[in-house]
């Protein structure tokens, strides 16, 4: 009985201290995965995501301007 008692306390305590380092546990790897993921795009070369946001709003204005001058066109035929 002393013996189960032994295992039984010692087997909370493992899960009680795995309870309170959860969380620092999962913090530590996330971080870790997060820096293995941008140690991967710098290696790849990729652009970082403000110069996605940029080039993403610079095709925006581009199709926007495209899409005036096929309105304009389209007019300019049905006056002649």
């Amino acid at each position: 009985m002393s013996k189960s008692r032994f295992v039984f306390d010692k087997f909370a305590k493992v899960i009680e201290q795995g309870l309170i380092n959860y969380k620092d546990v999962s913090d530590e790897v996330i971080s870790i995965l997060k820096s293995k993921r941008d140690e991967i795009v710098f290696k790849m070369k990729l652009a970082s995501k403000e110069e996605v946001d940029i080039l993403n709003k610079r095709i925006s204005n581009i199709e926007k301007k495209l899409e005036e001058k096929k309105k304009r066109k389209k007019i300019s035929k049905a006056k002649k």
